[in-house]
């Protein structure tokens, strides 16, 4: 196959994704809007298209239309490369993400992602996920404004204390399965038998730590210091209006979905099934087993986004105090104990 070629497949591929996960942010802000409206016992949306499907559609279009305001003091450039930096680098962190197994026509082999054979993918998720703050940091700093500027140094602190812990929990996981690449670790859980291979099961501090770090991640509820309303007004998006404070919307749905993504990979078997595929005529290779996994693959991950949404309705804000002393004192000694356990473990039974 020619290069041209390779490069036209690629390019491709990330169109799909990229539609894929723009359609999966606007699903999730409306998930969003009707769980919080039932959890408040409230309708929510419910005029915008039917039972209110088209109101992600009208959001967008309302921020288009409004006004970009950069305040006087600001740095333009900066102010304007923050909210780019946050959302490409959730887009960014699809390149090496399996949807399902490859599908085989004739003699050619077509994988389901942009790059997921990658044998460093799992590296690759958390270098991106490092440079995430960054977006956010720099919308602090360059807002020239004491809420966004407080925002960005909690986002920042945030990730140091919680991204050592979920580093540590992949870390066990890694050597559960002996690879760094998404596609073999979720080949090392499929079974015949319900799933009980799944690494939730054989790590589930690791998947509790995991589950943790991610909503910290994330800045959602309860751990959503960064924006804090009652506290910095919006935090680093005080001063953020039309499609750039649009850019950063999107980039939080984008990394909820990639948060439940990733961790329906690591924890959940990925778009593997409970039971053996040919039983039911699905031909390994086949287009239809690959629609099949991606089916399954996609309703693992919205579960887990439901989780997301359920929580922030449901719990209350940490304080500071109490989000460094969980992140320094419980997750990473915790992260420290089972990545150790999880090693006794491999060296004895491996």
């Amino acid at each position: 196959m020619s290069i041209g070629w390779i490069i036209l497949e690629a390019i491709i591929k990330a169109l799909v994704v990229i539609s894929l996960l723009l359609l999966s942010a606007a699903i999730s802000v409306y998930l969003e809007r009707k769980v919080s409206a039932f959890i408040q016992m409230r309708i929510g949306p419910n005029r915008v298209g039917p039972w209110g499907i088209l109101q992600p559609f009208a959001d967008v279009i309302k921020l288009i239309m409004k006004e970009d305001i950069v305040p006087k003091n600001a740095n333009s450039f900066v102010h304007g490369l923050a909210p780019i930096i946050s959302l490409g680098v959730a887009i960014s962190i699809y390149a090496v993400v399996p949807f399902a197994d490859p599908i085989k026509i004739g003699d050619k082999v077509i994988q389901m992602g942009i790059a997921p054979q990658a044998n460093i993918g799992i590296l690759f998720v958390l270098a991106m996920t490092s440079l995430g703050v960054y977006g956010i940091a720099l919308a602090g700093w360059s807002s020239n404004s004491k809420y966004s500027m407080l925002g960005g140094l909690r986002s920042s602190a945030q990730m140091i204390s919680y991204e050592l812990s979920m580093g540590l929990a992949i870390l066990s996981v890694v050597l559960v399965s002996g690879s760094f690449s998404l596609t073999d670790i979720v080949n090392q859980q499929y079974s015949h038998w319900g799933g009980f291979r799944w690494n939730v099961f054989i790590q589930p501090l690791g998947f509790l730590i995991f589950l943790i770090t991610s909503l910290a991640e994330t800045n959602r509820a309860p751990f959503d210091l960064p924006e804090a309303e009652q506290e910095l007004v919006g935090g680093y998006n005080t001063e953020y209006s039309g499609m750039r404070f649009g850019m950063f919307f999107l980039s939080e749905y984008a990394n909820i979905a990639t948060s439940s993504l990733i961790m329906t990979l690591l924890f959940f078997g990925g778009w593997t099934l409970p039971f053996d595929p040919q039983s039911v005529g699905l031909v390994p290779g086949s287009i239809w087993l690959a629609v099949v996994q991606f089916v399954v693959f996609i309703i693992k991950v919205y579960i887990l986004v439901f989780f997301f949404i359920w929580l922030r309705w449901t719990l209350p804000r940490f304080r500071y105090d109490q989000l460094m002393n969980l992140g320094w004192k419980a997750l990473l000694p915790l992260g420290i104990l089972n990545l150790v356990l999880t090693g006794i473990g491999v060296l004895i039974f491996k």
